[in-house]
């Protein structure tokens, strides 16, 4: 992992999505103790006790930052999207709103209560 690449990925993202996704990385690593950032993919991959849990990254069609959790698929929540992926759901953010922190956190505690 490089700090490095992990950093100038966010530093070159045009804003709004910059300060959005600088926002999601605190509330993901804030989540749980046990969560590390790691550079995987060429994009940012959050860890939880070592086993991949979730990554941002940029909706191709809108633009928009979005969550991709890699368990998604045992998720049931109305905002996840599974689109034609077989094991991962997304959760879309628009950055130019309010991040929708009661549906980041319940999103989040469903994805760690598949863990624990």
């Amino acid at each position: 992992m490089s700090r490095q690449e992990i950093d100038n990925f966010y530093l070159n993202l045009a804003e709004p999505n910059r300060a959005c996704m600088l926002s999601l990385k605190e509330i993901i690593t804030k989540c749980h103790p046990k969560i590390t950032e790691e550079w995987k993919y060429r994009l940012p991959f959050f860890y939880l006790k070592g086993k991949m849990f979730c990554y941002l990254w940029i909706d191709k069609r809108t633009k928009h930052p979005y969550i991709g959790f890699t368990d998604g698929g045992f998720i049931d929540h109305p905002m996840l999207k599974q689109g034609d992926r077989k094991r991962m759901k997304i959760l879309l953010i628009d950055p130019n709103q309010d991040l929708p922190l009661e549906l980041l956190q319940e999103v989040l505690r469903m994805a760690l209560n598949l863990r624990e």
